[in-house]
């Protein structure tokens, strides 16, 4: 009599390890880049040809709670994002937080601030332009060197699911206690981070071939800047959520700052670049080491010193004031202008 629910048992337990290796986007027969309304078209089709009134058949019914968990995770926003960022490892990860806040009273009180996952850093490029791009206005591209999550392993690490095992040493926690001696006859339990899994609560038995157990990979990544005209100097323009990737946290925000670049003639005919980045004010003076005059006995060639001087217009058209207003309403100084 104790047959028939013990099979149901590990009826599910083998389930729950193939949905756990489960590509969801597979399952609803979808790409993706896959819209919302795609989601449930396929999700309403595959319910209707699997569930247990309609067809009878054994792997039918395992169909559809397949079927049912793919929809569950990609017809959310938030956790299809988290899903397409680190996978089945990313999505645990968000219900244990989210777990962990649900029983936190000081979480509640606070507004569960601790369900939100950390924030990786923003990275920033100072780009140069032409003065007469500032002017005119252009788009600009530029590379930039970015961590994305390995599409190989979702961000595990590991060759495959059956190559992630629970930590022996913390049992899956993350962190361990240990015993200290405060004084002779007085012992205190220090919680620390698991030194054998660095907290993560798994070990990988055999790493993923694309990216070496990492999780993530580098490649180039192209982005463009749109420069308006009559753009001023330090405009900044902020792509968000497009920094590096990672399991453990939400992208930050890559942030080009523009600046011009322009050439001046040295005595000798030569040609020096000279570039800003940032905001130049008046009688500011920029120093050019090793460009001044040449060196004389034993006295080094000295530096160059620009000193800049920022003519202001005595009049303005209605069109340029109207493209400065545009420009520097990023500011918030618009009426000022």
């Amino acid at each position: 009599m104790f047959l028939r629910p013990l099979q149901l048992v590990l009826a599910l337990i083998l389930l729950g390890q193939v949905l756990a290796a489960s590509n969801y986007y597979s399952i609803l027969g979808l790409k993706k880049d896959a819209s919302d309304a795609d989601v449930k078209r396929a999700y309403r089709k595959l319910s209707k040809k699997y569930h247990p009134d309609v067809n009878p058949d054994e792997s039918a019914h395992e169909k559809f709670i397949e079927v049912s968990k793919a929809y569950e995770v990609l017809s959310e926003t938030e956790t299809r994002q988290i899903y397409d960022r680190g996978g089945e490892a990313a999505l645990k990860r968000h219900e244990e937080h989210k777990a962990a806040g649900q029983n936190d009273p000081f979480a509640q009180f606070f507004g569960g601030g601790r369900n939100e996952p950390p924030r990786g850093p923003s990275v920033q490029f100072n780009l140069e332009v032409s003065l007469a791009d500032m002017y005119s206005g252009r788009t600009i591209e530029f590379d930039m060197t970015r961590r994305f999550i390995c599409s190989d392993c979702s961000g595990s690490g590991a060759n495959s699911p059956a190559d992630v095992r629970r930590c022996g040493t913390c049992n899956g926690q993350g962190v361990v206690v240990q015993k200290h001696q405060v004084f002779p006859g007085m012992f205190t339990n220090v919680q620390m981070t698991c030194p054998h899994c660095g907290g993560k609560g798994e070990q990988i038995t055999k790493h993923c071939g694309g990216c070496g157990g990492a999780r993530t990979v580098e490649r180039q990544h192209t982005l463009a800047v749109h420069v308006p005209a009559g753009a001023p100097e330090g405009y900044e323009e902020r792509f968000q959520g497009e920094a590096d990737e990672s399991p453990d946290f939400e992208p930050g925000d890559v942030i080009a700052l523009l600046g011009f670049e322009r050439n001046l003639t040295s005595l000798d005919g030569r040609t020096i670049p000279v570039g800003r980045a940032g905001t130049t004010q008046p009688g500011e003076v920029e120093v050019i080491e090793g460009e001044g005059m040449p060196s004389y006995h034993d006295i080094p060639q000295g530096d160059m010193y620009i000193e800049y001087s920022v003519v202001l217009p005595t009049a303005v058209s209605d069109g340029t004031r109207k493209k400065l207003a545009d420009a520097f309403s990023w500011s918030g100084r618009r009426d000022e202008l």
